[in-house]
């Protein structure tokens, strides 16, 4: 598939991926690309990021594929029993946390919990750094193995976010659009 014959649904984690990020750099390139709404970005609830990410893909006209980032990746795994799998054609989910190590840096409203390892009903691709301060590399290999998806080391690259250096992060576009050949 091509990223012009879809929707691409834009699911950022804690703070709304600022506009450096390379989530927001990707939604301005994209014509077609659209943001999750979201009351609140630096805290809530899992029902309400989870009903976000529903109401972005019902109201796309085309095929969608979601991109998550952090936290917007729980959004998506816990959505993704009440998406219409016919209309999502995959996912992209980059910097899995691991919201359950006691370790995690932000306390998040209990609703999170426990969080969903259920197989992903489309396909998918997990990118992970072996440096990301919130989640390790096995922890992200192991959370791809559960989910059916596909897993792709990044190197050190923090939390492929804007103080790690990541703003267009050229590379993430390639596998993007590598992935979009997949499906």
């Amino acid at each position: 598939m091509k990223i012009a014959e879809c929707d691409v649904v834009i699911v950022p984690g804690l703070g709304n991926s600022g506009p450096d990020h390379w989530q927001s750099r990707w939604q301005a390139k994209f014509p077609n690309a659209r943001r999750v709404l979201l009351r609140d970005w630096d805290g809530g609830t899992r029902l309400e990021r989870v009903k976000s990410v529903i109401d972005a893909v019902d109201v796309c006209i085309k095929p969608v594929v979601l991109v998550a980032h952090s936290l917007g990746i729980w959004a998506v795994a816990h959505a993704a029993s009440q998406l219409d799998t016919a209309k999502v054609r995959g996912a992209f989910l980059v910097g899995p946390p691991d919201i359950e190590d006691r370790d995690f840096p932000y306390a998040l409203d209990a609703s999170y919990f426990p969080v969903s390892r259920q197989p992903l009903p489309f396909p998918t691709l997990v990118a992970a750094s072996r440096t990301d301060p919130y989640g390790s590399l096995d922890f992200a290999r192991a959370l791809a193995r559960d989910w059916n998806a596909q897993f792709v080391d990044v190197g050190e690259s923090g939390h492929i976010n804007t103080a790690s250096g990541h703003g267009p992060w050229p590379e993430g576009l390639m596998r993007f659009a590598g992935f979009m050949k997949t499906i």
